[in-house]
């Protein structure tokens, strides 16, 4: 049942050790949770929540230190880690709603409370099935696997409603494994509020939408049906924001949004640092459509400008969204440029602008991926990889600054060499130096000293035109 990696022989030896030491205590084992889901849907697992019931805690504790290394950080919340291997061991728990959050909740554990009483407390059905690894029997008692079958996503008890994570935990599932909400799940979500919740929770399970989305449009599908985009203003400002047909059949910017997430989902490629960002940057990429929205004489609908006008909200979203200044600042000019390659494609533009756009993105790779996603985000007759996005990569590549800006070839360094004294001159030389780079004036470190020595000559201290003359 569990198809475990080939290579992985301790995690199947671990986890056989010990459903047998449980059983020989009289008890037994439970896989439980995501690894039985996985399982159920042909993925590999990796690691494992392994559930043990009639066995006290402090004889559990007892019987794992003779056969494993074990980390009890997790004691107070009946869980031990098992060292070396990916096993997180618990047992049954009661959880009683105490205060504010998804940590608000009074745990207690209790190894004789029952298969079906334990899994009731899970928050959907997909993640309620346990496995016993000794018998290969399943337990399904709220109906999983066929939740599963019909890309259904249902809560197992009203206590879902006692965690208010657990709606975002819905959104990312349907994005992963391309679900639809239950109708009576949604209406439960609806009366949700959001209160205590951790900003670093809420950030986690919008990183494992992008990163792990199968179908992210799902997922945008979720928040919205549940109620919960309008905690997301910036991204709710999209549903219903109407698109020219013409170029945009697919409807709304919030459709477009989700069909873009999608193609940007197909074109992952695993280094997680590069995904977030282009991700981050396809999810953002139309904020500014709502502010510039014109509807004209002619019934065309028009949004000019916004590329620029979408950086603001944009900048809020984020901040508010990962608290990473960092990864904010890679973000937003991918935003700002995402039109840029379809007018230098058509313009025909040369080394010059190229270079420049580098500049100003830092990676051209990056901007390709979200004009790809952009594209092919326009219904099913859209192309993922448009000409222009091709056009500019391929140049890019050509010119040395495909996953790198282009960097500066005279530095401070060489205005010291030449004696240049502290000044204006200094970062007026370094601009008009790099710019003279950009253009294709030198191409190496000897032509740009001797660009740099006579921009000095012309415009350096002493010079008769002065600092603020032509280069």
């Amino acid at each position: 049942m569990l198809r475990l990696p080939r290579d992985d022989i301790r995690l199947d030896e671990a986890l056989d050790l010990l459903c047998r030491m449980v059983d020989r205590e009289g008890g037994r084992a439970w896989v439980v949770g995501g690894a039985v889901r996985d399982a159920v849907l042909g993925l590999a697992v990796t690691d494992l929540d392994v559930e043990v019931h009639e066995v006290p805690a402090a004889r559990l504790e007892t019987l794992l230190a003779e056969h494993f290394t074990i980390d009890a950080v997790g004691r107070a919340f009946g869980v031990i880690k098992l060292q070396g291997v990916p096993i997180d061991v618990s047992l049954p728990r009661r959880e009683s709603k105490a205060g504010l959050g998804h940590r608000g909740f009074m745990v207690e554990s209790d190894p004789f409370m029952g298969l079906e009483a334990a899994t009731r407390r899970r928050d959907f059905t997909i993640n309620a099935m346990a496995f016993d690894p000794l018998t290969h029997q399943i337990v399904d008692p709220f109906g999983g696997r066929e939740d599963l079958a019909a890309h259904r996503l249902r809560h197992c008890s009203d206590a879902f409603a006692e965690d208010p994570l657990r709606v975002l935990r819905g959104m990312q599932f349907a994005a992963r494994f391309d679900l639809e909400g239950d109708p009576a799940t949604l209406e439960l979500c609806r009366g949700i509020e959001r209160e205590g919740l951790a900003a670093e929770r809420v950030w986690h399970e919008w990183r494992k939408l992008l990163l792990l989305g199968r179908k992210p449009s799902a997922g945008l599908r979720f928040l919205r049906d549940s109620g919960w985009l309008a905690h997301f203003p910036q991204l709710a400002a999209l549903d219903g924001c109407p698109q020219d047909p013409e170029h945009h059949p697919e409807g709304d910017v919030y459709t477009h949004v989700g069909l873009c997430l999608d193609v940007f989902a197909a074109q992952r490629i695993g280094i997680e640092e590069e995904d977030l960002i282009v991700g981050l940057a396809v999810l953002c990429h139309d904020l500014g459509k709502p502010l510039v929205l014109e509807h004209g004489d002619d019934g065309r609908i028009r949004t000019p400008g916004h590329e620029q006008a979408g950086l603001e909200p944009a900048s809020r979203f984020l901040h508010g969204l990962t608290g990473q200044p960092a990864l904010v600042r890679q973000v937003l000019p991918l935003i700002a440029a995402h039109g840029r390659p379809k007018q230098l494609y058509e313009q025909k533009s040369g080394d010059a602008a190229i270079r420049r756009l580098s500049r100003d993105v830092g990676r051209v790779d990056r901007l390709v991926r979200v004009v790809r996603a952009d594209n092919g985000g326009r219904g099913p007759a859209s192309d993922p990889d448009p000409p222009a996005a091709r056009w500019v990569g391929e140049r890019a590549g050509q010119l040395a600054v495909l996953d790198e800006g282009p960097r500066p070839l005279v530095m401070g360094r060489h205005l010291i060499r030449l004696g240049v004294p502290p000044g204006p001159w200094v970062g007026r030389a370094l601009r008009a130096c790099y710019d003279a780079q950009l253009d294709g004036v030198f191409d190496d470190e000897r032509g740009g000293l001797a660009y740099l020595t006579a921009w000095l000559e012309r415009h350096g201290p002493g010079a008769s035109s002065g600092p603020d003359g032509d280069a």
